[in-house]
């Protein structure tokens, strides 16, 4: 093979991914769009939504920094479209919740791809995005929505558990349908 044979296989690889990827994006954004629900009545405004499912199923096959890519471009587009009624606050706490359970869980299962692993990494993943997103609640909560972080702190119970739940739904779909797609994402 030439080098420049290598040259034009290595651009149409990352040409492919870079379209797998885009496929991912799109999906998340649809899916938002058609399922999106509360899981606590008490706090409607927290809707679970399977958008992190394509995100998590982008990262283990391509990596933790892809699958950050992925979280920033969904969060974007879903905040200007299917969102767009909780704005930059949306975004932004997408970006952040999303981007911790992608950096955990890729981060230990790229380094070793087993299904212990793949479950290992989803439940560090959900237990960090609960922990972080109780910090981010407290102190982004309040500047955005103007409300004291007293308010934020009563909720908390709700804000844990809807992340956990959400994370754990994600993360076990995410289990289950994987394996059956990574060979076509890999190709």
């Amino acid at each position: 093979m030439t080098e420049r044979t290598g040259e034009q296989a290595a651009v149409n690889n990352r040409t492919m991914r870079l379209v797998k990827m885009g496929a991912m994006v799109a999906l998340s954004v649809a899916l938002v769009y058609l399922i999106h629900f509360p899981i606590f009545p008490a706090v409607a405004f927290l809707e679970y939504d399977p958008a992190d499912i394509p995100i998590l199923i982008g990262t283990f096959a391509f990596g933790p920094l892809a699958g950050l890519v992925l979280t920033v471009v969904t969060s974007v587009v879903q905040g200007l479209t299917v969102s767009a009624s909780s704005g930059l606050y949306g975004i932004l706490m997408h970006v952040i919740a999303t981007g911790v359970l992608v950096v955990v869980s890729g981060t230990i299962y790229s380094r070793k791809k087993t299904k212990k692993a793949a479950v290992f990494g989803l439940v560090c993943g959900m237990a960090a995005m609960a922990v972080v997103m109780m910090g981010a609640n407290m102190v982004i909560t309040p500047m955005f929505m103007g409300v004291p972080a007293s308010a934020v702190w009563s909720l908390m119970p709700f804000i844990v558990g809807f992340n956990v739940i959400k994370a754990g739904i994600n993360g076990a779909v995410t289990f289950v349908l994987y394996k059956r797609i990574a060979n076509f994402l890999r190709r």
